[in-house]
This record gives C-alpha cells, sequence and structure tokens, in this order.
C-alpha cells in the first residue's frame, strides 16, 4: 500500500492543511517540540474534552449508568474505526492495547506441532516473543522471508516459502516500531488470498498516520493500537476480524460472559460478531476518546495525513543525513514518519534522550533487544527515533536537527 506523494499541483493544494489550526486544538505543542508519536500522539482537545466529560459523569451519576447514558458515544468507537478501515463495525473488537489484541487473535489460532509460522524480519518485538512462546508450547516452526538488499521483505520469496511451506499463520508488520520502513502489506495479502492462507497484520505505526483498507490488504486479521499516530488515549487498540475468520469460528481462548453465551452447563457459544474477541469491563471513557480521535483523523483527513506525515519525516531525514557523526538507519523503497539514526562516538543512550529532553524535544530510543534481525544487519546496538506528524511544523524539524548537529558537536 503505497502514497502517491509526487501530487499535482492543484492536488497538492487539496491536500493542504490548516496546521494553525490543528495546532490550536492541541494543548501539548505549547509546551513540547514532540517527535514521538510513534509512542503517542498528542491529544486534541476533542479527545480530551470526550473523556473528562464522561470521567465527570461516571462521578456524578455511577459507572454503569454514564456507560449506558452514553451507549450511542461507544457505538461511535465501532462505527468510526469501521469506516477508517473499510469495514463494518461488527468485525471490530476493542482491546486495551494493540498487544492485547494480537494476543487474543493469535490466542484463536488452533496450532498444533509442525505448523508454520511465516513471517518477515522486520516484525514488533512483542510479535516475535509471542511466536517463540507458541514454539516452546506447541512446537510451531517459525520462518522469517528473506529482505532485499535494498531494505524490506522479498515479497516473491515469501510468496514461494507460503507455497512450499503452506504456513498456519502469515503475519506481518506494516510499518516496524525501530523503523521507517514500509512493509508492502497488500502484496503480501494478495498471495494469501491466492493460496488461501490465514494472514495476520500488525498496523500499529500506519493506523491514522495512512489510509487503510482491509479489503485491499487482504488480511484476516489486524491490530492496532489508537495512542500513536491515531492519537487516542493510552490504554486503547483494536481487533478487525474478517467474516471468513468468524464464520470459521475462531475465538479467543479465554472467551467471558460478553463474547458468549452460556446456554447450559456444559455448554456456551460465542456472539456472532467480533465482539467474542472482548472482554465484559471497558474503559469507557477510553473507549469514547478513542472514537473521538478517529473522528477527528477522519476529519482531518487521511489522504492529507498521508501526504505531510512522512514529508516532514524526509526533511528531517535528510537534514539528519548532512550532519557529520549521524548515520541514518532508515533503509526500504518506501519510508513512514519514524526516522532512525546513530550516532558515532561514546555517547550513552539515556544521555542523548537526556539532552533532548532538556531542549523540549520529545523524543524515544530503540535497543537491539527490540529489533534483533534489523539491528544486526544495521551493526548498531541502539538507536534514537524521531517521529513526527501533520500537527508539527518545518521550522520544528529545523530546530530539532540543529539541536542534534549541536549535541554532535558538543564535547563529551
Amino acid at each position: 500500500m503505497r502514497v502517491d506523494n509526487s501530487a499535482t499541483k492543484p492536488q497538492q493544494e487539496a491536500l493542504q492543511l490548516d496546521v494553525a489550526a490543528l495546532r490550536a486544538e492541541t494543548p501539548g505543542c505549547r509546551q513540547v517540540v514532540h517527535f514521538n508519536n510513534a509512542g503517542c500522539g498528542l491529544l486534541a482537545t476533542p479527545v480530551l474534552t470526550a473523556m473528562i466529560g464522561h470521567l465527570n459523569l461516571e462521578a456524578r451519576m455511577g459507572g454503569y449508568e454514564a456507560a449506558a447514558a452514553r451507549a450511542d458515544g461507544v457505538q461511535a468507537f465501532y462505527t468510526e474505526l469501521a469506516a477508517l478501515i473499510n469495514t463494518t463495525p461488527e468485525n471490530i473488537a476493542f482491546a486495551g492495547s494493540a498487544t492485547h489484541a494480537y494476543a487474543n487473535a493469535l490466542s484463536s489460532i488452533p496450532f498444533e506441532p509442525g505448523d508454520t509460522i511465516l513471517t518477515t524480519r522486520d516484525d514488533f518485538i512483542s510479535n516475535q516473543i509471542a511466536f517463540l512462546s507458541l514454539r516452546k508450547r506447541f512446537g510451531v516452526r517459525i520462518v522469517h522471508a528473506p529482505n532485499t538488499p535494498e531494505g524490506g521483505v522479498d515479497v516473491p520469496a515469501m510468496a514461494e516459502l507460503m507455497r512450499t511451506l503452506r504456513p498456519r499463520l502469515v503475519s506481518a508488520t506494516h510499518i516496524p516500531t525501530n523503523s521507517g520502513l514500509v512493509t508492502p502489506i497488500a502484496d503480501i495479502g494478495w498471495h494469501c488470498r491466492e493460496l488461501d492462507l490465514l494472514y495476520l497484520v500488525d498496523a500499529c505505526q500506519s493506523v491514522g498516520q495512512y489510509p487503510l483498507d482491509v479489503e485491499e490488504i487482504g488480511c484476516d486479521l489486524l491490530t492496532a493500537t489508537c495512542r500513536k499516530f491515531l492519537r487516542g488515549p493510552r490504554g486503547s487498540g483494536f481487533l478487525y476480524v474478517s467474516d471468513r475468520v468468524l464464520r470459521a469460528g475462531y475465538e479467543p481462548l479465554f472467551i467471558d460472559m460478553h463474547g458468549a453465551r452460556w446456554t447450559a452447563p456444559g455448554e456456551y457459544r460465542p456472539v456472532d460478531t467480533a465482539a467474542r474477541f472482548e472482554e465484559w469491563e471497558f474503559p469507557y471513557a477510553t473507549v469514547l476518546g478513542s472514537a473521538a480521535a478517529t473522528r477527528y483523523a477522519r476529519e482531518v483527513g487521511l489522504e492529507a495525513i498521508a501526504h505531510r506525515t512522512p514529508a516532514l519525516a524526509a526533511k528531517l531525514r535528510n537534514r539528519l543525513a548532512a550532519i557529520p557523526g549521524v548515520r541514518v538507519l532508515d533503509r526500504g523503497p518506501q519510508l513512514a514518519a519514524l526516522v532512525t539514526f546513530a550516532v558515532n562516538g561514546d555517547w550513552q543512550p539515556q544521555r542523548f534522550k537526556e539532552a533532548l529532553d532538556a531542549d523540549n524535544i520529545n523524543s524515544a530510543l530503540s535497543f537491539r533487544e527490540f529489533a534483533q534481525f534489523d539491528f544486526g544487519d544495521k551493526g548498531v546496538d541502539w538507536c534514537l527515533r524521531l517521529s513526527p506528524h501533520y500537527y508539527n511544523t518545518e521550522e520544528e524539524v529545523d530546530h530539532v536537527a540543529d539541536a542534534i548537529a549541536e549535541l554532535v558537536r558538543r564535547p563529551r
């Protein structure tokens, strides 16, 4: 799934955003230069209003009663996300995090000894650990498709592995947490559909950054968080479950009274929708905040976001590449708004980040543990990650680049 940044002038004008207005609705912009949107995006005022309003309502009338009074707003979580990724509300399940959604999805697959999980070398750390846990418990085989010389998975080679191994599951992370790489998930999905293979996509770093269409991707399951580029609250995520997975009877290992009906003393029946992957207890203020964040992203416009956000990252990447002593690490034919770089010399990672913190620049560290394959290939033990978003400015990009250049020159 690629975004064409070579738009004509009229198209570019149509994709222009009122950045000043967006910043005015983002209180954090007055405090920090927030280049850690791949960690948590800054909340917009409508998100704060929705959450605080519901907490006040709970305080006045009680939690159960407040949830009932806001039933339409809660349902908007499903309708807004369904519209965002081109599905129906019945195919969306709320989750406390993307990792929770991913674990629930994995738990629904009846793995047997000898089954193969086919994935990439650029997967998310928690997904890889989950696969290793499945190998320990069930004896599954984990196979990583090779990368191309320019970076990113070799899709034809992965397709050949699909044909020869007939994996029980194919999994891919759209954008890994430790790199700006964009994986061609729709190309992988085409081969999965052709071979009738189960396909799970981690879209944590792409939801809210790029338009996503689960029909175009061809995935059976897709997980994401709401706190990153979607700019929702922490403790929120979702799982998309395709109709064919629901019809096939997939259900999480530990299903509860929300996801199933106790039909007889010795029997239960899962509900027909993706709600079978949810639990009875919900953080309703968080659900309402996530609905507001999704609505906000759709109103801003995903095409405009996908045009501006990676462009800010590209400008930052170019500025950093020109700084002596800085090595930009991102590789691949398409790069998203995650910019990673290593620093020559004896800088300790935490001290480097703290120096940026002191300048009110938010960033994040990544370590070899987070990306054993990728960082091993690149020969680095740690890097700094910077991730701008559409409400950031070109002036902030220059400020951050200048601050890093000064840090690298500074005697330690």
